[in-house]
């Protein structure tokens, strides 16, 4: 992506969630390669995290590191607020951090597996969100939050519940479109389907993964970087200025709603 120059995005301060690993640290480099400055958020994998800033440091790109478990909510808050504060001013929010947390039959789902899925995938973009917004409406700026294939297509294999949290980020996405539009804040989202990062190798076994790419018409699983372009023209109000509300399927044809 460093070869793609997307001009009005050079200078803004975009904050990425979850983005020590996969697609978030793919987000994190490729911002930093149109010349953003990057608030990159992690939680538990800190040299991960330390290794994309890093890299984007050699770059000559300009990066804050913040971390925060995006389960609390003060946490939530207190990584916007810092992230903002550094730069002095937020032109982008990416809400990418969550998880599936186990695949857990909806049979055998208690409520502590509830508040743990839903706090993490959803309430935590309503909580980043609110935070952002009075940041986002001093110039403009933009919102993309992190959906999922599993959000229309109900999951499967004890990821149910996760596909529900990301169907309620997807209604949300629209919602928020709606009311922040009329202050220079756009709101889109982005959809992965079956893309070969952590999450799958923590949550998905061989088998499953064969099961998954069998299912998919460009024959391959995607990779994080497949993903990038998707924000960043959501990003540019150049290449999408009158987009709002949408959400982009990343999925190698995997479904086509």
């Amino acid at each position: 992506m460093a070869t793609l120059d997307i001009p009005d995005l050079a200078g803004k301060a975009v904050l990425v969630t979850g983005a020590s690993t996969g697609i978030g640290a793919a987000l994190a480099r490729a911002y930093a390669s149109q010349r953003c400055r990057v608030a990159l958020h992690y939680n538990a994998s800190r040299a991960p995290a330390a290794t994309v800033a890093e890299s984007i440091r050699d770059d000559g790109g300009e990066v804050f590191l913040v971390q925060g478990d995006f389960s609390i909510a003060a946490d939530v808050e207190r990584v916007v607020e810092e992230s903002a504060k550094h730069f002095g001013r937020l032109d982008g929010l990416v809400n990418n951090a969550g998880g599936m947390l186990g695949r857990v039959a909806y049979a055998d789902q208690d409520e502590a597996q509830y508040d743990a899925v839903m706090d993490l995938n959803a309430r935590s973009v309503l909580t980043a969100s609110r935070k952002a917004i009075p940041w986002l409406k001093r110039q403009g700026g933009f919102i993309i939050n992190t959906t999922s294939i599993a959000a229309r297509n109900g999951a499967g294999g004890g990821a149910g519940l996760y596909g529900s949290s990301k169907a309620f980020v997807s209604n949300v996405t629209r919602g928020m479109a709606k009311e922040l539009i009329g202050f220079g804040i756009r709101v889109n989202a982005v959809a992965p389907g079956t893309i070969l990062t952590p999450f799958h190798e923590r949550y998905s076994s061989a088998e499953q993964i064969k099961a998954m790419v069998a299912t998919i018409p460009q024959g391959r699983a995607g990779t994080a970087e497949d993903c990038v372009g998707a924000y960043l023209f959501l990003s540019s109000d150049l290449l999408s200025g009158y987009i709002i509300g949408q959400v982009i399927e990343v999925n190698g044809g995997q479904l086509m709603p």
